[in-house]
């Protein structure tokens, strides 16, 4: 049996001066985008409204195996994080249909990259095919302006800034 928890005490510098704790990096891009869609369900569900506005009882018919508390849970992070709207359809009871903002149709190139890794690491699916000729599609980083392909984006003469 352990005893009652305790706080731990600041760490203090052989002069007995307390020091600063260390300083955590700020967040990458990557951590950003995760804290806003970060999880199987959440992901799924922009999957879904990416075909068009969905009621509530649409999307759990559409992803079975998620209960309605997490799929309230996860609606209302994706409206916080301005990923999805909730739009009234009905006043009493009130009920909502849900659709994607700007910010969530831009997650469909990411989701179908990684739809796209999937297939290819499962061998389930077929991964995205060129319709003209049948070859499997490549993602590549591309600079509008010198219209160039990117083949390493940390090499230093493709540095991203």
């Amino acid at each position: 049996m352990t005893g009652p928890r305790t706080r731990a005490a600041p760490a203090v510098a052989t002069d007995g001066v307390p020091t600063a704790a260390p300083r955590r990096p700020a967040p990458t891009a990557l951590e950003h985008a995760l804290d806003r869609v970060g999880d199987r369900w959440s992901l799924l569900i922009v999957g879904v409204l990416l075909d068009g506005s969905r009621r509530f009882g649409e999307l759990g018919d559409v992803l079975p195996g998620i209960a309605p508390n997490i799929l309230t849970d996860r609606l209302r992070r994706l409206e916080r994080a301005g990923i999805v709207h909730a739009a009234p359809y009905q006043a009493r009871p009130p009920r909502m249909a849900y659709e994607l903002t700007g910010d969530g149709r831009d997650l469909a190139s990411a989701l179908r990259l990684l739809a796209d890794w999937g297939a290819r690491s499962t061998g389930d699916a077929e991964p995205l095919r060129h319709v003209t000729c049948g070859t499997p599609l490549e993602a590549r980083w591309f600079c509008p302006t010198c219209s160039t392909a990117v083949e390493d984006p940390d090499a230093p003469e493709d540095r991203v800034l």
